[in-house]
């Protein structure tokens, strides 16, 4: 099942990273891509899709109109450590 979900704070490759690496490790998520363009990421898996909203709302990327300050400064972690293991 593809799940298309638009996400805020995504600012660079470190970010997609994170992401991807995050979402990729759930059970029964087979592919990630991220169109920053866009700011929407496309995930392929056989899971609940409010699992996969949770999952980047922790990593600072909520979905679009959900934004906080707190996602923020949790996104840019995520940046930084995107950047350490690419």
């Amino acid at each position: 099942m593809i799940n298309q979900i638009q996400v805020e704070n995504i600012k660079c490759g470190g970010c997609m990273n994170s992401i991807k690496t995050a979402l990729l490790k759930i059970e029964n998520v087979t592919e990630v891509t991220i169109d920053k363009e866009t700011d929407t990421v496309t995930i392929d898996a056989e899971t609940d899709r409010a699992l996969l909203v949770n999952t980047l709302s922790s990593l600072g990327y909520p979905e679009k109109g959900h934004n906080t300050l707190l996602h923020k400064g949790k996104s840019f972690v995520s940046c930084a450590v995107g950047n350490l293991t690419k």
